[in-house]
């Protein structure tokens, strides 16, 4: 592996020490106490109120009404329910409801399943990886570049992502910046493509209806949450569609612009940052304009296999402790959520992820105790993991390309 000195990288020094910075261990002390507290808060909120749960037949002292005329069991809804001495539901204290969470039966298969989406979700990201580096990453390589981009996007505020944290590492493995910078790029608009074609494809198959339902507002303080959606849409197919243009077609003419643009007194600091945007659109034009069309069928095969796994790992976590009523819609929600909590200003939207899931997931799983049982498990596979794996393989890295630097 090419030894490198930072003036060869092109990396500020200070740039170095920040993002050197972000592997500390201490950084993984903040997303998870948003994480705790927020669950801790769900689970006192859940405990300290009596709800119904679903018992064996004929055992309980409540039964179905259906009031609403909707056809499907609200346990959150008390005028659904209706005494009766051969019931099917039970109203049960806080306490007692978190006593009841069992497995299924095919509870534990189901979960070792999530294990497997989750562990594909990361091979799709590292064979991606191999195909955008035309083979130069190995496999190892290729890991511990994932395993810190994703460590350095939990510790970092969603809106803002670990995508420098993935240049700096890939330029200090010995990749030229503006080649590493080109990589990044191109990995941020497959995975915008993914939801640019899911999104439609899942309203079509789901319906606007059941994707937000009126409730959906309320179950999110009231928050527009179809507006919200939308916005962050078109914000993704904008900026995406600039990348492309800018990319594939005039690369040079948009750094010519940016330039431009920031030339004026109270933003002219920031001019130097829009040269070295726009050198990174001419090298990832100058890399990747006039590949074939089997490369990028690859690149976007490998992608959509990371983002359908990453969606899959909810639904066998929840179906794991409970009979889940609509696989497809459970996968569509997540989508829309996604693209909300890209927003979030908490370091890997915690804290606010889970405030989020409870509301977004409420009325397709049961109320209470589970609902936040369900919803840390899915943190815990799909956000914690990736900061103990982070913590795990950024010592050893760190290490090594500390003493590269020496050289």
């Amino acid at each position: 592996m090419a030894k490198v000195v930072q003036e060869e990288l092109g990396i500020d020094a200070g740039e170095e020490q920040e993002v050197r910075r972000s592997f500390r261990a201490w950084r993984t002390l903040l997303p998870i106490a948003f994480g705790l507290l927020a669950v801790g808060f769900l689970l006192w909120h859940e405990l300290r109120e009596e709800g119904f749960e679903k018992v064996a037949e004929g055992t309980g002292n409540y039964a179905w009404a259906d009031t609403n005329g909707n056809g499907e069991v609200d346990l959150a809804d008390a005028a659904e329910f209706v005494p009766a001495e051969r019931g099917d539901y039970k109203l049960m204290s806080g306490t007692d409801r978190l006593r009841s969470v069992r497995l299924a039966p095919w509870g534990v298969l189901l979960l070792f399943a999530a294990l497997i989406a989750n562990a594909l979700r990361d091979y799709g990201y590292i064979v991606r990886l191999r195909i955008l580096t035309d083979g130069e990453f190995g496999w190892k390589r290729s890991f511990q570049v994932v395993a810190l981009w994703e460590f350095a996007t939990a510790v970092a505020p969603a809106v803002v992502g670990g995508t420098s944290v993935a240049i700096y590492v890939m330029a200090k493995d010995g990749t030229p910046l503006g080649r590493s910078a080109a990589i990044v790029l191109v990995t941020a608009m497959l995975d915008e493509l993914f939801f640019l074609v899911f999104a439609p494809a899942v309203f079509f198959l789901v319906g606007i209806d059941k994707l937000f339902p009126p409730e959906l507002d309320e179950a999110m303080w009231g928050l527009p949450v179809q507006a919200l959606f939308w916005i962050g849409y078109v914000f993704i197919a904008v900026m995406k569609l600039t990348v492309f243009y800018s990319v594939f077609f005039r690369p040079r003419a948009i750094k010519l612009l940016l330039v431009s643009l920031f030339k004026h007194r109270w933003i002219r600091r920031l001019r130097p940052r829009m040269a070295e945007a726009g050198d990174d659109l001419i090298a990832a034009s100058d890399q990747y304009k006039g590949r074939s069309l089997a490369f990028w069928l690859k690149a976007i095969a490998a992608t959509w296999c990371s983002w359908g796994a990453r969606f899959l790992v909810l639904n066998f976590i929840a179906a794991a402790f409970f009979p889940v009523s609509d696989h497809l819609l459970m996968y569509a929600r997540q989508i829309v959520l996604w693209v909300i909590l890209l927003i979030s200003p908490t370091p890997g939207a915690s804290g606010a992820a889970e405030f989020a899931f409870v509301g977004f997931m409420r009325d397709l799983m049961p109320a209470g105790a589970m609902l936040v049982v369900v919803a840390l498990l899915w943190r815990l596979f799909t956000y914690y993991f990736y900061l103990f794996l982070g913590a795990i393989v950024a010592p050893g890295w760190l290490r090594r390309t500390g003493k590269a630097r020496q050289h």
